[in-house]
This record gives C-alpha cells, structure tokens and sequence, in this order.
C-alpha cells in the first residue's frame, strides 16, 4: 500500500517537471521568433537605406 502514495509523488514530480521545461521552451521559441522579426525588419531597412 505504500507504493502507491510513492508513484503518486513521482508522478507529480514528473509533471512539474515536464511543465517546467514546456513552459521554457515556449519562451525559448518566442525569443527566436522576436529575434526573427527584428532581422527581418534590419534587412528591410537596409534595402530600404541602399535605395535612397
């Protein structure tokens, strides 16, 4: 009977753990999408500058 309380807890620990990471790399992706706008706008803006 005691197993069970033991694979609850490791299970909730797993969870937490997955979440914590999920949730990292969420924001890692966000950054990179950022980071993808902003390069994309200083291109534009070079074309742009080249042109004048």
């Amino acid at each position: 009977m005691a197993t069970r309380p033991v694979l609850s807890a490791l299970a909730l620990g797993l969870a937490l753990v997955w979440l914590t990471s999920c949730g990292n790399t969420i924001r890692g992706v966000g950054r990179d999408l950022g980071n993808a706008v902003d390069a994309t706008q200083d291109a534009g803006r070079s074309v742009v500058n080249s042109v004048k």
